[in-house]
């Protein structure tokens, strides 16, 4: 029974790990019908600046971790997707792809390819005991920002007037704008979400993983965009719910798996979500229930 709660909190912290990276994902895509492949570059972004200002008190090295991201977002937003924005799906889906290897690539003329290693606080790997189960206070942190800010970003689009805008300009960005809305701020404010969600992943994987490298927004994007599949694209708490699923698949084959299959985990998981898009292709919200 220990074993297998130890393995549950495993699935908890990788599951809310994936529920924001599609968060980050979702919200931009839900305003833009734009899935920002360089989402991935604005966490790896996040990691180098942590590697800047780790010299300054904790609160200001996050701050001004999360700050970065959502000026990255935002530039992002202005210099490459504004222009493109009346194109085709096809044609922003092409520049997200050009600013992710043009991001990447400017990385490593600049520092280099080699990972970096950040001296972290030695609090995040250390553990308590509940009884005979060890929890990491890394997985503690983990949980329950996922938690306050799927709490966060709910209130937000119920009770603020942006929040509401920007359900509106989902619903439909042409009518929204008939009736008033600024196109522009609401775009803009969806990168700032974007980019803050990005920057707390970003805190979160270095914590992790130890390691900084050029490449290291590759993986995170595409699990992002696995989960927002699988909750269906334009759904929130679809994203979310997403996350979560592939994050608990992830850890119950790398634990079930039998030894010799376990270096094909990732093959067993996308497996896993190609036969959930057979018998719901829509995702778990379908259109007629995608809302922001």
């Amino acid at each position: 029974m220990t074993e297998q709660i130890q393995y549950l909190i495993a699935a908890l912290q990788l599951a809310s790990q994936d529920a924001l990276i599609a968060l980050g994902i979702a919200v931009v895509f839900g305003i833009m019908g734009l899935v920002n492949f360089a989402h991935g570059e604005i966490i790896m972004l996040g990691a180098y600046v942590l590697l800047v200002v780790l010299g300054l008190p904790a609160p200001l090295a996050i701050f001004a971790v999360l700050i970065a991201c959502a000026f990255v977002a935002v530039a992002m937003e202005r210099i490459a997707f504004r222009p493109v924005r009346g194109s085709s799906a096809s044609t922003m889906l092409v520049t997200s792809f050009a600013v992710s290897f043009l991001l990447q690539n400017g990385v490593i003329s600049t520092v280099g390819n080699l990972p970096q290693t950040p001296e972290l606080p030695g609090i995040l790997s250390e553990s308590f005991h509940v009884g005979a189960v060890r929890i990491q206070y890394l997985q503690v942190i983990t949980g329950a920002l996922a938690i306050i800010l799927a709490v966060g970003l709910t209130l937000f689009f119920t009770r603020t007037t942006m929040g509401r805008r920007m359900r509106a300009a989902a619903e439909d960005l042409r009518m929204a704008r008939l009736c008033g809305v600024d196109a522009n701020r609401v775009i803009a404010a969806a990168f700032v979400i974007s980019g803050l969600l990005a920057g707390v992943v970003s805190l979160l994987l270095v914590a992790q993983t130890d390691l900084v490298t050029p490449q290291m927004g590759s993986a995170p994007v595409l699990i992002g965009f696995v989960a927002t599949v699988i909750g269906g694209l334009r759904s929130l708490v679809g994203a979310a719910l997403g996350g979560f699923i592939l994050g608990f698949v992830t850890v119950a084959l790398q634990v079930y798996l039998p030894v010799d299959l376990r270096d094909f985990r990732d093959a067993f998981v996308f497996a896993f979500v190609i036969a959930f898009l057979v018998v719901r292709p829509q995702g778990l919200f379908g259109p007629a229930q995608e809302r922001v």
